[in-house]
């Protein structure tokens, strides 16, 4: 997990994983705005995909 600091007071705003989170400091006021620099894939490449370079076609999902 990441941790959400304000950009102004440092105030810790979140915990979380996120691509893009915007909140409001409540002791300061500030409006954060921060994004992800790359997103998680939704599902991790199996080893077989890897070594190949292909996709899966058997899994099925």
């Amino acid at each position: 997990m990441n941790e959400i600091r304000c950009g102004h007071c440092q105030r810790l705003l979140a915990r979380a994983v996120f691509s893009k989170i915007e909140i409001k400091c409540p002791r300061c006021g500030t409006f954060n705005i921060q994004s992800a620099v790359s997103a998680m894939p939704e599902r991790p490449l199996s080893v077989e995909s890897m070594i190949n370079g292909k996709p899966n076609a058997r899994s099925g999902f």
